[in-house]
């Protein structure tokens, strides 16, 4: 009885106020207390609410601006030419092309490369109609999306139109190169073999003056040069020779010089393609 009433009390002790037991307040606990200054949340609670958004907006602002191309090249633009000196519209570039197309020296062309050429004039004069002022970003943004797609078909044209000019032109300086080479060396081959028979007329006078009118000496003197006598064909009426016919003489020049035995063949093949061909 009495081990059953001490039960009793004890169980009544424990859970007796178990209904009136307030709830832990937790901004008052001693933990809250140590968590608190731990997060440092006093210190970097003036700048977290709106000025980190605004950091970051102007961060976001700072690499909009970085990467805007257009705003890039206009820029540039404007520092590489000084406030005095006007911007050229596409006009005066397309002029100035023109002048300096016409100052360069111009070789004969066929029918087809003069039917390109004027094909090419066609669409530069059609571009400089479209290009007729310089274009700015204000003016692009009030075109139409179908005036757009109008001005890159010409701009596409105006390009396509100076690479084959810019080509041809490059094509044209090669020629007039290669022909350059192809004069200096058939020049040099020629003043050569000029030298050589000068120079044989004169060990053959002196052989001959020497020896008196001995055959012999004459004999090993001509045989020493067997080709260096040797007469080229050549009409006069048929102008300045072509590159084709440059290069056939420089091949004859170049046996002569050297005393080659191909000399009749070259000389004979020059005759039946180059004076006489079929």
């Amino acid at each position: 009885m009495k081990s059953s009433s001490t039960y009793f009390v004890m169980w009544w002790t424990i859970t007796g106020n178990f209904g009136n037991i307030l709830p832990i307040d937790w901004t008052k606990s001693y933990a809250r207390k140590c968590h608190m200054p731990a997060l440092n949340l006093n210190e970097g609670q003036g700048f977290l609410e709106r000025p980190e958004l605004e950091d970051l907006s102007s961060e976001d602002e700072a690499v909009a601006t970085d990467l805007d191309m257009h705003a890039l090249i206009l820029s540039s633009s404007t520092d590489t030419h000084s406030p005095e000196e006007p911007l050229k519209t596409a006009e005066e570039v397309l002029r100035e092309i023109d002048d300096i197309m016409q100052e360069s020296p111009s070789m004969e062309r066929s029918p087809d490369s003069e039917g390109s050429m004027l094909d090419t004039d066609e669409r530069l004069e059609r571009s400089k109609e479209v290009l007729g002022s310089p274009l700015y970003e204000d003016k692009l943004r009030q075109l139409s999306s179908g005036q757009l797609t109008e001005l890159l078909g010409e701009m596409e044209s105006l390009v396509g139109a100076l690479s084959e000019t810019l080509i041809a032109e490059l094509a044209l300086r090669d020629e007039l190169e290669f022909e350059k080479e192809l004069k200096n060396q058939f020049i040099s081959l020629l003043l050569a073999v000029q030298n050589r028979r000068r120079q044989h007329h004169v060990t053959k006078k002196r052989s001959q003056m020497q020896n008196g009118t001995s055959p012999l000496p004459q004999h090993r003197s001509i045989q020493d040069s067997k080709y260096l006598t040797t007469v080229i064909p050549y009409h006069m009426d048929s102008g300045t020779p072509d590159n084709q016919a440059l290069q056939v003489l420089i091949k004859i020049l170049k046996a002569i010089n050297d005393d080659s035995p191909t000399v009749p063949t070259l000389l004979t093949d020059y005759i039946l393609k180059v004076l006489c061909p079929t």
